[in-house]
């Protein structure tokens, strides 16, 4: 008996990214390794904006996406514009003090 299976998949949307100068700062200093693991993980975000937690309170609208390497967990904060299909890479950087920082930046 053969089933005849059927794509369900979401199209994906594939975001354009815009990124503020701490980002940018902050990645160009990283070590080549992460660097192209963080490429890797905005490609993520791209394909599933939501794929991030969204932060409430003083953050509210802002997503963070956190990953590991070389077992140390990496932050990246992003805000996602749905008309647009923008989002835009707000920060990076290790859990330490990272969400004090970033409410710091974005006032």
């Amino acid at each position: 008996m053969r089933s005849s299976r059927t794509n369900t998949a979401k199209p994906t949307v594939a975001y354009t990214t815009d990124a503020y100068p701490k980002f940018n700062r902050t990645k160009k200093k990283l070590p080549a390794a992460l660097r192209s693991e963080v490429d890797r993980q905005v490609e993520l975000i791209c394909a599933d904006p939501q794929t991030g937690e969204q932060k409430r309170s003083d953050l509210s609208g802002v997503f963070v996406h956190k990953f590991r390497l070389a077992g140390q967990l990496h932050l990246l904060a992003y805000l996602v514009d749905e008309d647009e299909e923008i989002v835009t890479l707000l920060a990076l950087g290790g859990h330490e003090d990272f969400y004090r920082d970033l409410k710091h930046y974005l006032r």
